[in-house]
């Protein structure tokens, strides 16, 4: 990935939010963002000094410069959701037969889940189920129905870090058909100990292309000491049956390197987790030589932007095809 040369595209200098504890941000990072009405219109994580967290929309004609609201993006229904909620954040988006999408983490008093939204506008998102009541973060949705079900990715939090922090090193495929039940699917892949990728998550939802699903993934190296150091790699799945790993790079597509995102709240973070085509398709496939932005949470502090396409990836992260069946 390049990284723009606007890069960071957004800090808590350029959030002026009018609601009560909301005039002096902390970070803004980690957004989703996806194509509506001729602009990218992106949903950020943003923490206020009470390291409280709020989603705030933003929206864009060049995917560079964006206009960011004045408060909160309003979010209804949760009082259906199982557990008391702390916190809603690192939204990721995508569109469905005509309707938007929306998974998010939630903090809550069982852990952590995952959470399914949706919305017809943008302009609001409402509760519609978790995936399964369990520990699970980085959930991503196919942006596409496939054999007529609904299909994500997730990462069950199993590791727990010297620091108490949980996370995990195994990506599992579920579906749905309603997105609420959801029945577990298989394991996708697996971290590499001792490389650059000992854990893993899904970043971005994944990338059609006319020859599989690219799946941007972040990966932390432990082995360094400190907090580990978040970086972005990428994977190809199936496009019949995304359970199927065809092929996965053997170097990361991106790494902390700029001050941005070498200090921060958490140094030596990057961490994908949207996509946006800038030269949008029809049917939604990207082909070879398309570029598309990806934005990124940098040290969890501000948003970076970097570009790409499907041939850049495959070549530069030296992916290698695996027959697996």
């Amino acid at each position: 990935m390049k990284r723009h040369q606007s890069s960071p595209i957004i800090t808590r200098e350029q959030l002026h939010l009018f609601e009560p504890g909301l005039e002096d941000v902390s970070s803004v990072f980690n957004p989703g963002a996806i194509h509506h009405e001729g602009r990218i219109v992106m949903l950020l994580r943003v923490q206020d000094r009470g390291r409280r967290t709020h989603l705030v929309k933003a929206v864009s004609r060049d995917g560079v410069r964006f206009r960011i609201d004045s408060k909160a993006f309003p979010i209804t229904g949760l009082e259906a959701f199982p557990h008391q909620v702390y916190h809603i954040y690192d939204p990721r988006i995508v569109r469905i037969e005509g309707i938007f999408y929306i998974t998010c983490a939630v903090d809550c008093s069982g852990g952590c889940r995952v959470a399914v939204f949706s919305s017809s506008d943008l302009e609001s998102m409402h509760y519609v189920g978790t995936l399964n009541d369990e520990q699970q973060r980085n959930g991503v949705l196919f942006d596409q129905k496939i054999e007529g079900r609904f299909w994500m990715l997730s990462r069950p939090n199993e590791h727990t870090g010297p620091d108490g922090v949980k996370s995990g090193s195994r990506i599992f495929a579920h579906s749905s058909d309603d997105l609420r039940s959801w029945k577990e699917e298989g394991l996708v892949m697996e971290g590499r100990p001792h490389f650059w990728d000992e854990l893993i998550g899904p970043g971005p939802p994944p990338i059609r292309t006319s020859f599989g699903w690219i799946l941007i993934y972040h990966g932390v190296a432990t082995h360094f000491g400190g907090g580990g150091i978040y970086q972005a790699g990428m994977c190809l799945l199936d496009l019949d049956d995304p359970r199927i790993l065809r092929a996965r790079g053997e170097l990361n597509v991106l790494e902390p390197r700029e001050m941005y995102e070498l200090t921060g709240q958490v140094p030596n973070v990057v961490f994908p987790t949207a996509c946006v085509p800038i030269k949008s398709r029809s049917d939604g496939t990207i082909w070879m030589d398309d570029d598309f932005y990806v934005y990124y949470g940098a040290a969890d502090t501000c948003i970076g932007l970097a570009v790409t396409s499907p041939r850049k990836l495959l070549e530069n992260s030296k992916a290698e095809l695996i027959c697996k069946e």
